[in-house]
C-alpha cells in the first residue's frame, strides 16, 4: 500500500489511488466482480449494475498473528471524507449508487446471513466464511478516505445506515460481527491524526482486515457513556495507561485494534489500542442475544500506550459525536431486524387460523401487528432523518436521543410482540422470532460497538 499511496507518474506527479483509477464510489464492488464469491452468493445480478472504473485493489496485510501496524505513508494533514451536505430538503429517495448497496447487502444477508443464524447464535460465533465475504463486499472501506484507498468519494451516515439496517434483516448478531472492525476503520477515518490514518487504515482497506472493536460500554447498571469507570492517566513521557473493564465487546478473543472509551483529566476520551499490549486480557461474555457477535469481557490492567494513541485529542466534541453516530448505528440494525420481524409476523397471522379463520381477522392481533409497524416506521424514520442531519453538518444531538430513545422503547417491544403473535411457538428455537426478540432487548442496550 505504501507504494499504491507514493508511487509516481513518469512525469513525477504522484498519483492518489482515486487518479489511478481505483475509481469513485463502489469501488469495493469493482473487488467483488473479479470474485467467484458474488456467484456463489447469488450477487451477479446486483454488481452487474455498476460501471467499473478501476482494478483491484492488490494490497495484502500482514497476516492476522502477529500483525504489526506501521505506518504506510507520511501524510502532512489527516485524509477526510468530504460530507455528502445536501439542500437541506429530507428526502428519503436513494440515489442509485445507495439502491445498489441496499441490493447487494440484502441480497448477502439473505443468501448468507438468515441461513446460519440460528446456528451462529447457538454456537456463538460468526463463521470465517462469512467474514470473509463480507470483507470482499469492502464493509470496512466505506469510513476510509478515499485518497487511503476507501470505498466512496463522500462521507454518508446514510448510507452506512441503508447498509447496517440491510445487514440486520438477515441477522443483528451476525451483522454486528460484521460491521464491528467498520466502526474501528469509520472512527480513525473521521478523528485520527495523519500518523493513525497511515498507520491503521491502510489494514482496511485489503484483503485480510483485521477484528477490530469500539469498546465503550462497562459492566455497570445504568451505564453513561459519558461517566466512565475505565480511566486514563497521562504519563510523564507523554504516554498514557488504561485501567478498566469493558463489557460486550465483539470478536474481542481474536481482535487486534481496539478503540477503547476512558476518561482523562475528568473528561470521555477515546484511544486506540493493539491487542499486543501488555495488561489486556479476555474473558468470554456469551450475551442474551447478539451471541454470534462473541461478546467478550475487557479487562485492562497498565495497560502502556504510546502519547500518538489519544484519538481525536481528547475533544468532548468529538466524543460525543460518536456517542451520537453510535446511537444512530443502533437504530439502523433496530429497522433491519424489526422489518425482519414484521414480514415473518404478517403471512403467518394471515395464514395460521382459529375457529375456522386466520387469526388476522381477530382485531387485538390486526392492531398488534400494526403496531409494530407504525413503532418500526417511527425507528426507520428518526434514524435516517439524524443521519441526514449528520451527513449536511449540522447539528444532530437532539435527534441522535430520539433514535436512542425509540430504540430502547419500541426495538424490544417489537420483538416481543411477534413472540406474542406465534404463541407457544414463538417461545421456541423452531422459529426466528424469540431470537428477534433477543437481539432487540440487546440493541436498546448497547453504546459504541457500531459507528456510521
Amino acid at each position: 500500500m505504501a507504494e499504491t499511496l507514493t508511487k509516481k507518474s513518469e512525469n513525477g506527479v504522484k498519483k492518489t489511488p482515486a487518479e489511478k483509477g481505483m475509481g469513485a464510489g463502489l469501488r469495493f464492488l469493482n473487488n467483488l466482480a473479479s470474485s467467484s464469491t458474488i456467484d456463489k452468493l447469488k450477487l451477479r445480478k446486483s454488481t452487474e449494475k455498476v460501471v467499473y472504473h478501476g482494478s483491484k485493489n492488490g494490497f495484502k496485510a500482514v497476516g492476522a498473528v502477529g500483525r504489526t501496524f506501521a505506518s504506510k505513508s507520511k501524510q502532512d494533514k489527516p485524509a477526510r471524507q468530504p460530507k455528502v451536505g445536501g439542500t437541506g430538503a429530507f428526502d428519503l429517495t436513494p440515489t442509485d449508487e445507495q439502491q445498489m448497496l441496499v441490493e447487494a447487502f440484502g441480497e448477502f444477508a439473505t443468501n448468507e446471513l438468515l441461513p446460519i443464524a440460528t446456528e451462529a447464535s447457538n454456537n456463538c460465533v460468526t463463521p470465517s466464511e462469512v467474514l470473509k465475504h463480507s470483507t470482499e463486499l469492502g464493509v470496512t472501506m466505506i469510513g476510509v478516505p478515499e485518497e487511503l484507498g476507501g470505498a466512496v468519494e463522500q462521507r454518508s451516515a446514510v448510507t452506512s445506515v441503508l447498509i447496517s439496517e440491510a445487514l440486520a434483516k438477515g441477522d443483528l448478531g451476525l451483522a454486528v460481527a460484521v460491521l464491528a472492525p467498520a466502526a474501528v476503520s469509520t472512527a480513525i477515518g473521521l478523528w485520527g491524526d495523519a500518523d493513525q490514518q497511515s498507520t491503521y487504515l491502510p489494514e482496511f482497506v485489503g484483503e485480510d482486515v483485521p477484528a477490530a472493536a469500539l469498546a465503550v460500554i462497562e459492566p455497570k447498571p445504568l451505564f453513561d457513556p459519558f461517566k466512565l469507570d475505565t480511566k486514563a492517566t497521562k504519563n510523564a513521557d507523554g504516554g498514557y495507561t488504561l485501567n478498566g473493564v469493558k463489557s460486550l465487546v465483539p470478536r474481542a478473543a481474536e481482535a487486534e485494534l481496539f478503540v477503547i472509551a476512558a476518561e482523562l483529566d475528568g473528561k470521555p476520551a477515546m484511544f486506540i489500542v493493539e491487542s499486543k499490549a501488555g495488561g489486556i486480557g479476555v474473558t468470554p461474555e456469551p450475551a442474551m442475544g447478539i451471541r454470534p457477535a462473541a461478546t467478550a469481557t475487557l479487562s485492562l490492567e497498565n495497560v502502556a500506550l504510546e502519547a500518538g494513541s489519544l484519538l481525536g485529542g481528547a475533544d468532548p466534541e468529538v466524543y460525543a459525536e460518536m456517542v451520537r453516530l453510535s446511537r444512530i448505528a443502533w437504530g439502523a440494525v433496530t429497522a433491519g431486524t424489526g422489518r425482519a420481524a414484521l414480514d415473518y409476523v404478517i403471512p403467518y397471522v394471515n395464514e395460521r387460523k382459529a375457529f375456522g379463520e386466520p387469526i388476522s381477522h381477530r382485531q387485538a392481533v390486526a392492531f398488534t401487528v400494526s403496531n409494530i409497524a407504525i413503532e418500526l416506521d417511527g425507528i426507520r424514520l428518526a434514524t435516517l432523518r439524524a443521519a441526514a442531519l449528520a451527513d449536511q453538518g449540522k447539528d444532530f444531538a437532539r435527534e441522535s436521543a430520539i433514535v436512542r430513545q425509540l430504540t430502547q422503547k419500541y426495538g424490544m417491544e417489537i420483538g416481543s410482540n411477534a413472540v406474542q403473535m406465534l404463541g407457544g411457538h414463538g417461545y421456541t428455537q423452531e422459529y426466528p422470532v424469540e431470537r428477534w426478540y433477543r437481539d432487540l432487548r440487546a440493541a436498546g442496550l448497547m453504546e459504541g460497538v457500531l459507528l456510521v
